[in-house]
């Protein structure tokens, strides 16, 4: 009999853990992330004035098979290309492996739309490319000869792929890096030479990274707006905002929202299916310098290539179009106009980072001290705003935001006869609110997994010391993870630098950023005007870039910074 109440005080806490203050903001902190999403599929249920069905007779099916076949082209580029020059320069010995383990991740600095705008600049029927082949062949017009078409699907298939392989290099060089040198020797033992090993060996232990890579490159696709717009490919991201501005519909807007969200979650979870009940251990604890493959005559040749590529396509020939019309600009592209553009990226981009990151620790910090399962799955939630595209997320902050003012508005006016007008639609408060719901995964994630890594004694003997939960944070667990806490500011900074549609959608009236700016300039092509400010993303986007190689540099077990592969 006195065992009964013991067990059932054992069980509360297995469900719902330590509720104290950290755990209950923690919990009202999730539920005001994974608002905007609820609203968005409350308000597609209400009625649209049958757009839906005008939508669906017309151009439904075209935004469908637009937005699959962008996934899968994206998907299987990415894959292809990351795996492979992953392999490359960790498994293999060739000229320039060393340089192309960091150059290889400089695309993912260039915006998709930037990328898309130099492409169709230099490959249009005007451009200089078609114009140095109609002079050298003597051809004189366009039934004269074929070239591809750059605005097209195909088109939009290959600029994304070129910036967004780098989510798939850096994971799975990651993995390949971190994996038991046991079973390649094993592998070398039975006579499976570079390739053999790869697809036998190498490549089912990192397949869970690659995957994950995978699904990060398909979400951006479904993220990206500019990219499709100005290639007139008809996706639903650009859909949502046709429906929205255009069409005046909201509902409308949020049914679509609702049919991309949809997408995202099937990525999801189509990412956790493939890793379904199966486990990648090591199967020891052996670990010393990765055994590497020699290359020489025209393999090596053909790896450098295969590594030089989309470095070159992907960052050395869009930089220096870029730097080029720069220098060619002159001092009168950076007036003041351009430096207020900047200043407001940096400003909605730092805010943003810094809240990301104050929301991302207060998450991780509460599920610590709680151990509560139910706050585990409400930072999940709140953590799936990366996995919605900007343009959804645009939709469900501004709803219940335009319903607050309006329902404050109401109130001012009964009681004192006063409009209060818009206090938070439109303004920076609902750009930076959007910013943070959606980058908030990046933050959460980073400092979640480093928090892991301390001991829980530390908490212990910080409260001995009379700590409380709070001076505890910020005396004894900040100072340990400050390296993962200022890689998740930078890459919420970079992303925000970077964001386009949620900011075109949320944007206050005469507020443009950098982005904004240089994709209404993209559209007209005005290249000369647009290279600074394309240039200042980029260079925004190259710190985090170095940050991350040398964190993924030393992340093989037992290898320190001078025990590298031997070469």
């Amino acid at each position: 009999m006195s065992d009964a109440p013991s067990v059932t005080r054992r069980r509360a806490p297995a469900v719902l853990g330590r509720f104290d203050g950290w755990a209950a903001g923690a919990l009202v902190v999730s539920g005001l992330v994974a608002a905007p999403l609820i609203a968005v599929i409350v308000l597609a249920l209400t009625p649209s004035d049958d757009i839906w069905s005008h939508l669906l007779s017309t151009v439904l099916p075209l935004y469908a098979s637009n937005t699959v076949f962008l996934m899968t082209g994206v998907g299987a580029g990415t894959l292809i290309i990351g795996t492979a020059t992953a392999w490359l320069v960790t498994m293999c010995r060739f000229p320039g492996r060393r340089v192309f383990e960091w150059l290889l991740l400089l695309p993912m600095a260039i915006p998709a739309y930037v990328i898309a705008f130099l492409y169709t600049d230099l490959l249009e029927y005007a451009g200089p490319v078609q114009s140095a082949l109609r002079h050298a062949a003597g051809w004189t017009t366009r039934r004269d000869y074929w070239f591809p078409d750059i605005r097209s699907l195909g088109g939009a298939i290959a600029m994304m792929t070129l910036v967004l392989y780098p989510y798939v290099y850096l994971l799975a060089r990651a993995a390949f890096h971190e994996q038991s040198v046991c079973v390649l020797e094993v592998g070398r033992t039975l006579g499976r030479g570079p390739w053999r090993s790869f697809f036998t060996i190498a490549l089912p232990l990192a397949r869970p990274a690659i995957v994950v890579g995978v699904a990060l490159a398909m979400m951006e696709t479904l993220s990206d707006y500019g990219t499709v717009t100005f290639f007139e490919v008809p996706t639903f991201s650009a859909g949502i905002y046709d429906v929205w501005r255009n069409m005046s519909s909201v509902a409308g807007a949020a049914q679509l929202a609702v049919v991309l969200l949809v997408f995202a979650l099937i990525l999801v979870a189509a990412e956790r299916w493939a890793r379904r009940d199966r486990r990648f251990h090591h199967t020891t604890t052996k670990y010393r310098a990765l055994p590497s493959y020699r290359l020489g005559g025209g393999r090596a040749g053909l790896a450098f290539l295969i590594c030089a590529l989309p470095v070159l396509l992907g960052f050395v020939l869009p930089v220096g179009v870029l730097i080029e019309h720069s220098l060619r600009a002159g001092a009168d592209s950076f007036g003041w106009e351009y430096l207020g553009f900047a200043a407001n990226s940096l400003l909605l981009s730092s805010v943003s980072a810094a809240c990301a990151v104050a929301v991302g620790l207060l998450l991780a910090y509460g599920i610590r001290l709680g151990r509560s399962p139910l706050l585990k799955y409400a930072a999940r939630i709140a953590s799936l705003g990366y996995a919605v595209p900007g343009a959804v997320l645009a939709v469900g902050v501004l709803v219940p935001l335009a319903a607050f003012d309006n329902m404050v508005d109401g109130w001012m006016r009964q009681l004192v006869g006063v409009s209060t007008g818009l206090l938070l639609s439109g303004t920076l408060a609902a750009v930076t609110f959007g910013y943070v719901v959606r980058f908030l995964a990046l933050a959460y994630g980073a400092i979640d997994a480093s928090l892991a890594k301390v001991t829980p004694s530390m908490d212990g003997a910080a409260r001995t010391l009379g700590q409380t939960p709070g001076g505890a944070l910020a005396r004894v667990h900040v100072p340990i993870i400050r390296g993962s806490v200022l890689v998740a500011a930078m890459l919420v900074f970079v992303d925000g630098m970077k964001e386009l549609p949620m900011t075109l959608i949320m944007r206050p009236f005469n507020f443009e950023t950098l982005a904004t700016w240089v994709y209404v300039l993209g559209v007209t092509e005005r290249l000369q005007d647009y290279s600074p400010g394309a240039l200042v993303i980029v260079a925004a986007g190259v710190l985090p870039i170095i940050v991350m190689i040398r964190t993924t540099s030393r992340s093989r077990p037992g290898q320190g910074p001078g025990q590298g592969m031997t070469s």
